[in-house]
């Protein structure tokens, strides 16, 4: 009987493994810009490049448009999908509004193990840029934002912020790479930790609505310089 439910069980923990193998695979392809906005999502030849059957890509692309980076449509499939001006703008204005206020929620709530977990980011973030290692980037930066945010408890909040995150990712790494403003996320993201460590809450929320804000207005700057579309 107890090995017959290890095999019932030992199935769908496998399923789920491979799901979020190709979730990952096709939301880095998606978020380091190697799969462009608008490009369509075949997912008989996304089943064969990743050798899989069709059902993870289905369910994965199905997570990748709740999380806003794919969008699907009838007799067309699914697509990648982009971002006008106004909409990153709207992003960046909703991070400023939920942001900050997760972080002082959490303050109150951060541990050792946070700060810990934190600071490791940081230097893995220091270690990508001295290796230039692009694609990583955005990753460590939402990873970062996220492990501060979490102790906060709001579920709802952080899963809204989880998404916004992973949408401006993509155009946070325009920014790093084009604005080389790297040196500075580095720098305001050490002295966030430090504000959090001392529990200097009001510090640490303005500093999360400044962090942002720059960020969003010289995304935008850079963007209009390039000639992105409103």
């Amino acid at each position: 009987m107890a090995r017959e439910a290890t095999k019932r069980i030992s199935k769908p923990v496998a399923r789920v493994t491979v799901v979020d193998a190709v979730t990952e695979q096709l939301r880095r392809l998606i978020l380091s810009g190697a799969v462009k906005d608008g490009a369509p999502l075949r997912q008989d030849a996304l089943a064969e490049e990743m050798g899989t059957s069709r059902i993870p890509v289905r369910e994965a692309l199905s997570r990748l448009e709740s999380e806003g980076l794919v969008a699907s449509f009838p007799h067309r499939g699914y697509v990648v999908t982009g971002l006008s001006r106004s909409e990153i703008q709207e992003l960046f204005d909703l991070r400023v509004m939920l942001e900050p206020e997760l972080i002082r929620l959490a303050i109150p709530n951060l541990t050792e193990a946070v700060f810990s977990e934190a600071n490791a980011l940081i230097r893995k973030f220091d270690d990508a840029i001295s290796g230039d290692d692009i694609h990583s980037w955005g990753d460590l930066n939402r990873r970062f934002h996220m492990v501060l945010y979490a102790p906060s408890n709001r579920t709802r909040t952080l899963e809204i912020v989880r998404g916004l995150l992973i949408n401006s990712e993509r155009y946070t790494q325009v920014l790093l790479t084009l604005g080389k403003s790297f040196s500075r996320a580095l720098e305001e993201h050490a002295a966030l930790l430090e504000l959090c460590r001392k529990r200097q809450i009001n510090q640490a929320v303005a500093l999360t609505r400044d962090h942002i804000q720059a960020n969003g207005d010289e995304l935008l700057m850079l963007l209009d310089k390039r000639g992105f579309a409103s």
